[in-house]
């Protein structure tokens, strides 16, 4: 289930009109090849979180966006549009229901080059369908 939902949300991100114009690649692995903006899916976990009737997980998910620049606002928008999709994203997916979206933090630095990245935590519970 962590590789499809990993799928469901790359797919959800780079399918989302508002933004895709405001970034050069969604990657399912970091570092993203595409200059920043970008967007990668850079590490993920999972764990148990079945019933005695269905097999579930817990999977938490690490993005990180990563931008160019001085000025914090472009970056802050674009996170916050990260944040809604991932917020809509539709419970029934492929092979799952998505149960629960959670927020779980998020981590802002500056980098070498003007880079700056935010990463963006969530735990997602799932149950097999």
């Amino acid at each position: 289930m962590e590789s499809a939902l990993r799928i469901a949300l790359v797919e959800a991100l780079r399918g989302d009109a508002q933004l895709a114009p405001m970034i050069n690649a969604v990657a399912e692995e970091a570092p993203s090849a595409a200059p920043p903006p970008a967007l990668a899916l850079v590490a993920s976990a999972a764990a148990d979180w079945s019933s005695k009737t269905s097999t579930g997980r817990e999977i938490r998910i690490a993005i990180e966006l990563t931008t160019r620049g001085s000025d914090p606002a472009p970056s802050a928008e674009i996170a916050s549009r990260i944040e809604h999709c991932i917020a809509t994203l539709a419970p029934q997916q492929d092979g799952f229901r998505l149960v629960t979206t959670r927020f779980l933090r998020s981590r802002t630095e500056r980098r070498e080059r003007a880079i700056r990245a935010i990463l963006l935590e969530y735990a997602f519970r799932v149950i097999a369908e």
